[in-house]
């Protein structure tokens, strides 16, 4: 690739690096939204303000050259735009490390890291560089959907593994914006029954709990044989059934039993940002809780050790997959109607 011209400067003012760039640009963007009269000297807005990926990826937009948005910009609802996969690349020709300048690498990275909760985003971030090869975050693919400054506009973050979105809640009853994904192959692709070092194991830990916590009758209605196959987004499907689903439904847990799955669903969505976990919880509710059947299924036990790593939390309008043989893969959709 042809090393670009340093560019000159007046003498008066420093060269712009990465890191205050990332700040003045994502300072000047919050800035122009605060509301008239409000503080807007950059020093104490960077105290006050937390950049968020909504806010860059609109300055991502805006850096963009030409052959860039003919790449990775595409109208809003594009076909693209409904797409989740466990190993894909949405622009395959357009990789993170390859095709964006260290400006935008960064501004991508603070995209990814925003979209997740600050006590898990290092261990998520380490999860894409385990899972994407010797290229790690950089062999990862982006697109951009729709226009920022028009209020109707998605980013995507692929790769193996790998379905982010990050939407200013433009897709309106739908957390996170459209199916996600997320899985973690740690140190193999198989994994041992303690699945040591994955990211997302805990989450299998804490809704085991729930299982240890029934008696012998709901355990036969909760533990299957084998969990649905994975295909595509067919995967995250939604039937708009409130009964008749795999599993046990809420109405058949007790009181105290159908509180410790709203805290376990309350856990699992740790890693996220917290707009999007009240989101998520928001909307389960609405949609009825009581209609969500939570299924375990035992042939796919690493280890015949009885702590189940599949399980599947499935309603009218959301469907949580949970697969960990060999290793876990996650798919996720969450809507208030299906």
């Amino acid at each position: 690739m042809k090393k670009k011209a340093a560019p000159e400067f007046c003498g008066l003012c420093p060269p712009l690096s990465r890191r205050n760039f990332l700040k003045t640009s994502s300072v000047a963007v919050a800035s122009a939204l605060l509301p008239y009269g409000a503080v807007t000297n950059p020093l104490i807005a960077e105290e006050k303000l937390v950049p968020k990926s909504e806010t860059l990826v609109k300055t991502l937009y805006t850096s963009l050259n030409s052959k860039q948005k003919q790449a990775i910009c595409f109208p809003y609802d594009h076909k693209l735009q409904h797409e989740v996969e466990n190993n894909w690349f949405i622009v395959k020709k357009s990789r993170v490390g390859k095709n964006f300048n260290k400006d935008q690498q960064a501004m991508i990275h603070e995209i990814f890291m925003n979209m997740h909760s600050e006590e898990y985003a290092k261990t998520v971030l380490k999860q894409v560089e385990d899972d994407n090869g010797r290229k790690g975050f950089g062999d990862c693919s982006i697109a951009l959907f729709g226009e920022p400054n028009t209020g109707k506009f998605e980013f995507v973050f692929t790769g193996r593994h790998t379905t982010r979105r990050c939407d200013g809640d433009s897709e309106a009853g739908t957390a996170f914006g459209g199916p996600i994904f997320y899985g973690h192959a740690a140190r193999s692709f198989n994994e041992k029954a303690h699945h040591p070092g994955n990211a997302y194991w805990f989450q299998a830990k804490r809704v085991n709990e729930v299982f240890q916590m029934m008696d012998g009758n709901q355990r036969k209605q909760a533990l299957l044989d084998f969990s649905r196959n994975e295909k595509g987004k067919e995967t995250v499907k939604l039937t708009g059934k409130k009964t008749g689903l795999e599993g046990i439904r809420m109405t058949d847990l007790t009181f105290d039993q159908k509180d410790e799955v709203r805290n376990v669903l309350d856990d699992m969505l740790a890693p996220f940002r917290e707009v999007d976990r009240k989101e998520s919880l928001k909307l389960i509710e609405n949609s009825g809780f009581d209609n969500l059947h939570l299924a375990f299924f035992k042939d796919e036990d690493i280890g015949q050790d009885g702590v189940w790593d599949t399980f599947q939390i499935e309603g009218p309008n959301m469907i949580w997959l949970f697969r960990g043989d060999p290793h876990v893969h996650t798919w996720m959709h969450i809507k208030d109607s299906a």
